[in-house]
């Protein structure tokens, strides 16, 4: 062009060199206002079509965002596009920021469920091996009931509307038929059969007849309160997904998104695609984005508070591993029990069954049976006890899962208060000297920079929150009342102490034992319970009754013969001593006669 020019010149007038002067000033502003940085950044970030964008500024555009005076290299169509590219992305960075804790609640869940199945399949193999080895007589008929018994609790733990005290009460009502035929008067089994009418009267009398002792009540105690806080913990870990899910799904208002246009794209009007926004300006985009997920700050902390509880609950006083591995303890001790009263369990059920065969066979004075091999196989066989924990490296992982998930609960305690801070940090902002704020490039932000929460975006001079997301609103009701509720069922929550090292294998501080649980001390509850039975009452447990009601158990003028299959639990030495005792007394008539 300046060389068609230039010849003209030298044959033309002054006014002409004036002309191409003028032209040659002018031509470096066009360049400076081309809007070739403005195109590359629309198609890098995938903004929409590249066809939307003018080679060059306009001077005469009509905006409703970006809105300046001067030149533009924004159309209406371009705003169109940079408010859904703006939605896009900051859902984007908001789900990048949730997806770590949204992954640690649902792998935790899968986690802590995993080890309750595996739990319920070590405690139920090792009460089937009970059965089959030491009361081989009735395991075969037994062991669908153990199936039904483990498939409830499983159910139960999984957040099934299932009752473990009716679960138990309903094992040992099918119980009590093959005890009463097989151990107590086998001479008996082959005159009634278990699915008969005598079998369903035997079911239905159990509770009233009372031939397990406390036994049952106090299995079902133990699993009420363990497996009663670890169905609540995964209760609650699915409440904080559905949480997470409506975060990341959150709706951006209108205003919303026009400040995120106006902070991300309208300095890409004039050309500047490089300048980032300042941290306080962002700040309050974000805090008025977000006001309605920073309402959840107060429940989440609550709700987080809740989660350390329930860990707390179920490792400690509440142990869920202790208990399971005591069942087959109870269930042992429960045969013992209806075996030792026998002869008064007989003459009970003979008066409200009508189940005669004669004289019970319970009732004479014949010498004790007690299965010698059974003694030494059980003495051999892993029980479901303290004493016997899980395998090592069960124990290790347990202890790290719950010490893994407490910390990051700490970790994410603020979550939902410092997600607007979390957005503003890093490449997306600039807190140094020029910076975009929204209308020009500033040295420094001179807005206010307002706080978390709807109350306080009143004075956001960025963006106007009108009402708060309906959704949200309703999240943060649903997870205070599930936290409200969790704390009137278990009303103890707050009083039980961190265990520290959240170990099966170690004693809670302020323990009176200085033993270890391998040292069987979990099991100390068993002499309270030989307690109660005598003295009718113990504390923290629900006071057994004898065989036949409330009516204390008259020992006859003779010994009745007991025929026992089977050991105590180790620490049980108060029903030791019965055994040793009766023994002695029996050896004693012997030598008489």
């Amino acid at each position: 062009m300046s060389r068609g020019i230039c010849p003209r010149v030298n044959s033309c007038g002054p006014f002409w060199i004036l002309s191409a002067v003028l032209l040659a000033v002018n031509v470096p502003d066009a360049d400076a206002y081309s809007c070739h940085e403005v195109r590359t950044a629309f198609q890098l970030r995938q903004v929409g079509p590249l066809s939307r964008v003018p080679e060059t500024p306009g001077t005469d555009v009509d905006l409703l965002v970006c809105k300046h005076q001067g030149p533009s290299c924004c159309t209406r169509k371009m705003e169109e596009s940079y408010q859904i590219a703006v939605k896009r992305e900051t859902l984007h960075n908001i789900h990048s920021y949730s997806y770590e804790l949204e992954h640690i609640i649902s792998g935790h869940s899968d986690a802590f469920q995993d080890m309750f199945q595996y739990l319920l399949s070590f405690s139920q193999g090792h009460l089937s091996s009970l059965l089959e080895v030491t009361y081989s007589s009735l395991s075969r008929q037994a062991l669908p009931h153990v199936n039904q018994l483990f498939s409830s609790l499983s159910l139960y733990l999984k957040g099934a509307n299932v009752s473990v005290e009716a679960a138990v009460q309903h094992f040992f009502n099918d119980l009590f038929p093959l005890v009463y035929t097989r151990l107590i008067n086998p001479g008996i089994e082959g005159h009634m059969m278990v699915g008969s009418e005598m079998g369903d009267c035997l079911r239905m009398i159990r509770q009233d007849v009372n031939p397990f002792g406390s036994h049952p009540a106090v299995m079902a105690q133990e699993l009420s309160g363990a497996l009663g806080t670890g169905r609540q913990l995964g209760l609650a870990l699915e409440e904080g997904l559905e949480v997470m899910n409506a975060t990341e799904h959150v709706i951006l208002s209108k205003e919303c998104v026009k400040g995120l246009v106006k902070m991300v794209y309208c300095s890409h009007c004039r050309g500047l695609t490089l300048i980032k926004p300042c941290v306080g300006y962002c700040l309050n985009v974000m805090r008025g984005c977000l006001a309605s997920v920073s309402e959840l700050d107060q429940t989440w902390r609550r709700y987080s508070i809740l989660l350390e509880q329930l860990t707390h609950a179920m490792a400690g006083h509440h142990s869920l591993e202790l208990a399971l591995l005591k069942v087959g303890d109870h269930v042992n001790e429960a045969l013992l029990y209806a075996q030792l009263h026998g002869p008064l369990i007989t003459a009970t059920v003979d008066k409200v069954c009508g189940l005669s065969t004669g004289e019970p066979t319970g009732m004479q004075p014949t010498s004790p049976e007690v299965t010698t091999s059974s003694l030494t196989l059980s003495s051999s066989l892993p029980s479901a006890s303290p004493s016997q924990p899980l395998p090592e490296q069960w124990q290790g992982r347990l202890a790290q899962l719950r010490k893994d998930f407490l910390m990051y609960l700490q970790r994410y305690k603020s979550f939902f208060a410092a997600l607007p801070e979390m957005l503003c940090e890093g490449e997306n902002v600039v807190d140094d000297a020029t910076c975009w704020s929204g209308d020009d490039v500033v040295k420094s932000y001179s807005g206010r920079v307002v706080g978390n929460g709807l109350h306080a975006q009143r004075q956001n001079p960025e963006v106007k929150v009108r009402s708060p997301d309906p959704t949200l609103a309703e999240v943060k009701e649903r997870l205070e009342r599930f936290t409200q509720e969790t704390q009137e069922k278990f009303p103890n929550l707050g009083q039980i102490e961190a265990w520290d090292e959240l170990s099966s294998g170690e004693t809670e501080e302020g323990s009176t034992t200085d033993c270890d649980d391998e040292d069987g001390c979990q099991a100390s509850g068993d002499g309270q319970e030989m307690t109660s039975q005598t003295n009718g009452s113990s504390e923290g447990r629900p006071a057994g009754r004898q065989p036949g009601g409330d009516r204390p158990h008259d020992n006859p003028s003779k010994p009745p013969s007991v025929r026992v299959i089977g050991k105590s639990s180790s620490g049980n030495w108060a029903q030791d001593c019965s055994l040793a005792l009766l023994f002695a007394a029996l050896c004693l008539q012997w030598t008489l006669f």
